[in-house]
């Protein structure tokens, strides 16, 4: 794979401040939730439960990046849609001497041999001790139709498309979000993007970081392997994902915006989601939906999220 031959658009955001998005946030969320509570505040070491993140903070020269996208699912996958994550980061303009890099994607199909759920989450420099650290997963459905969620090894691989949170990874304040108890009918990221929205308008503001499910079921899909013939239309692919309702506890690695997105086909919500411990995690992952109605008056959400000053969109597909 060459980077140098995937096209990359940079923009340059006028991001709101954290106080003024922890306000806007917090007015929002209160139609969808019973207990809310929204600060800017620093966090603990995210590298430790229950949020099992490769780097300590997510402050520092804090990037986005949507990479490919769903159009090289259909109606057939682009299969010379191969990428990695350290060469994006590369084009994210990231530090070489320290970063993160979390986000959801597709799996590497040209590694693993099959297609799959991608839960990128990386540190490598001074975020990390000198080393690379590795902490992604990635999640299939077994031959015998259940789903499988576990860390990848060495592998930096992703395919057809990926939306990536990227900074240097150090420890500083953020938004602190936490909500319990679900009375609407909105999921906990749509929520948050409503309510940036409602108060930014069209202002592209783009957000990411990890949250944990702490208590409620949640709704997952994951993908399968790639069908023997062509995707007719969405409707055909919503058959073939696999949806599986999942226990707590799972720690999902997030990136959405809100606003124009400026022609960049930007993916406007992404989240993945993998068991960060607790019996019968390995059965535990993928792309998260909502939390289960049946759950829903005791639905426990907490994450850590900051704002992007920039965004890059890096190999968008040609419509078809």
């Amino acid at each position: 794979m060459d980077k140098t031959q995937w096209p990359v658009r940079k923009l340059a955001l006028s991001p709101p401040s954290l106080d003024d998005l922890a306000s806007a946030i917090s007015g929002g969320l209160r139609s969808n939730f019973s207990t809310v509570s929204v600060s800017v505040a620093t966090p603990p070491d995210l590298r430790e439960g229950p949020f099992y993140l490769a780097g300590p903070g997510l402050s520092g020269n804090v990037r986005i990046a949507d990479v490919g996208g769903q159009a090289n699912l259909r109606p057939e996958p682009n299969r010379n849609a191969k990428y990695d994550l350290l060469a994006v980061s590369e084009l994210m303009e990231m530090s070489p001497d320290s970063g993160v890099l979390l986000g959801a994607g597709a799996g590497p199909f040209h590694v693993l041999g099959y297609n799959s759920e991608l839960m990128p989450n990386l540190a490598y420099g001074a975020a990390s001790g000198g080393v690379l650290e590795n902490c992604t997963h990635y999640a299939k459905v077994t031959q015998n139709g259940e789903a499988r969620c576990e860390k990848i090894g060495e592998s930096t691989a992703f395919g057809l498309m990926c939306n990536l949170f990227g900074c240097d990874g150090k420890t500083g304040p953020l938004l602190h979000v936490t909500t319990r108890g679900r009375i609407g009918s909105t999921n906990f990221t749509d929520s948050i993007r409503a309510a940036v929205g409602a108060a930014f308008g069209d202002r592209l503001i783009s957000l990411g970081g990890v949250f944990v499910v702490h208590k409620g079921k949640t709704k997952l899909h994951v993908m399968p392997d790639f069908p023997q013939k062509p995707f007719e239309d969405e409707k055909d692919i919503g058959n073939w994902l696999k949806f599986f309702d999942t226990d707590p506890a799972l720690v999902c690695l997030s990136v959405f915006h809100s606003g124009d997105d400026q022609g960049m086909s930007l993916r406007m919500e992404h989240t993945h989601c993998f068991a960060g411990e607790g019996p019968g995690k390995e059965s535990r992952g993928g792309h998260y939906h909502f939390d289960l109605d049946e759950t829903m008056d005791h639905v426990e959400y907490e994450g850590w999220f900051n704002v992007a000053d920039i965004l890059y969109r890096i190999d968008q597909p040609v419509p078809k």
